[in-house]
């Protein structure tokens, strides 16, 4: 049965812990974010997580109920992150690619965090947040609602395929990431036009692009989609 969490008035710790630091959720998100960037997921679990904040590893139970309750409180915490001062311009394509790209760019600054968390589904207060701020955007808009359902639905898991896609290689040990890099200069670029014609035809471009994200374009082709749908729905 899993632990009841005690109430952030109750939970609260009178007396700092071993670091010196006051026990709050805050602490314990952030440190175990840290947790995540120096050790990876493996790294992060309850007995070090406590010995990092210098509590005993039982006090977490009183702010989380385990450790997929403390994973879903950092996928909120990411999505918070990518909402912290946007402000909508009014425009709707505008203010859909700049939340695209500020999910995108929020994950990627906790690569390990995102890999673990781009999957999941945490239903608190910063992700509910950004949910109604995207369907918000396509309602205003005038998009009807089956489609507005739908493009949110295609807009909010293109941008954490790719922040889970573009993160799980970040994460990956330097060497590992430049050898996957060379691979387009040494093997792609090199392959012969007599077996490979069309690799071989834009091998330039290909070492140009593909060690860059793909998600702006596949952003822009997203909205150019939902442009089209849009100018339809407004002619039937």
């Amino acid at each position: 049965m899993p632990k009841r969490v005690v109430q952030e008035a109750a939970r609260r710790r009178r007396r700092p812990t071993r670091n010196g630091a006051v026990l709050s959720h805050r602490l314990i998100v952030d440190t175990a974010l840290r947790m995540l960037h120096e050790h990876g997921s493996a790294g992060l679990t309850v007995r070090r997580l406590g010995t990092a904040l210098g509590a005993d590893p039982s006090t977490l139970y009183r702010y989380f109920r385990g450790m997929d309750d403390l994973t879903l409180a950092i996928a909120d915490d990411l999505m918070g992150r990518a909402m912290d001062g946007w402000e909508s311009t009014g425009a709707w394509r505008t203010d859909l690619r700049g939340l695209g790209l500020r999910i995108h760019t929020a994950y990627l600054a906790h690569p390990q965090a995102a890999v673990l968390t781009a999957s999941r589904v945490s239903g608190r207060a910063r992700e509910t947040a950004a949910d109604e701020a995207v369907l918000g955007i396509l309602r205003t808009a005038g998009f009807p609602d089956p489609a507005a359902v739908a493009i949110y639905q295609a807009f909010i898991d293109q941008a954490l395929a790719f922040a889970a896609l573009d993160a799980a290689t970040l994460a990956l040990p330097e060497a590992a990431r430049a050898a996957d890099r060379d691979v387009w200069r040494e093997t792609y670029a090199r392959l012969p036009a007599r077996t490979h014609p069309h690799i071989a035809a834009t091998a330039g471009l290909l070492v140009a692009r593909m060690n860059r994200s793909a998600y702006p374009t596949a952003l822009d082709m997203l909205l150019d989609s939902a442009t089209s749908r849009l100018a339809a729905s407004r002619q039937d």
